[in-house]
């Protein structure tokens, strides 16, 4: 089997055991397979980094958001616990990637960024909208959803248009 399949396969194997799916979430856990599928799809097929961290921006938010509801959910309250929580994800996301040298270098010299920092600076902001914008629409239809899967259908489509657009404004 070859490096880009065992990425592939280890992707959706830690994807499906990682998550508890007894809790309810505000980012569901079919949401983020899909994501995390995305990203390891997206790595396989040789796509471009940029695209990539799209999807592993998403990922990032969801585990923050699937960690600070589980730890409400016990009542595990302590003080800046939001950011808390954010900047170790983050942390443990990026460092490992700066070590084993998956981002090897911070500049990109086609367009003087690393594109894997780029596509996650750009996917987290549009999924954690894509969160805001589902219970914007449930809110206003008295916490009813529009449509079946909404709650996946949505982030999905915002990391979808956010990845075409990343695609054809690439450096």
């Amino acid at each position: 089997m070859n490096k880009k399949k065992s990425y592939f396969l280890f992707s959706l194997l830690a994807v499906s055991v990682l998550f508890p799916f007894s809790v309810a979430q505000a980012v569901c856990p079919v949401c983020t397979i899909f994501v995390g599928l995305g990203l390891g799809l997206s790595r396989w097929l040789g796509i471009d980094d940029a695209i990539s961290g799209v999807w592993l921006g998403g990922l990032i938010v969801s585990f923050v958001f699937w960690t600070l509801e589980r730890l409400e959910k016990r009542q595990i309250r302590f003080r800046f616990r939001s950011a808390i929580v954010t900047l170790l994800f983050y942390l443990f996301t990026l460092v490992p990637l700066f070590l084993t040298k998956v981002v090897a270098k911070i500049y990109d010299p086609s367009c003087g960024i690393n594109h894997l920092l780029l596509g996650i600076t750009i996917g987290s902001p549009v999924f954690l909208g894509a969160v805001k914008f589902n219970e914007f629409l449930k809110k206003k239809n008295n916490d009813k959803v529009y449509f079946p899967y909404q709650k996946v259908l949505i982030p999905l489509l915002f990391l979808l248009t956010a990845s075409l657009i990343v695609y054809l404004t690439l450096c």
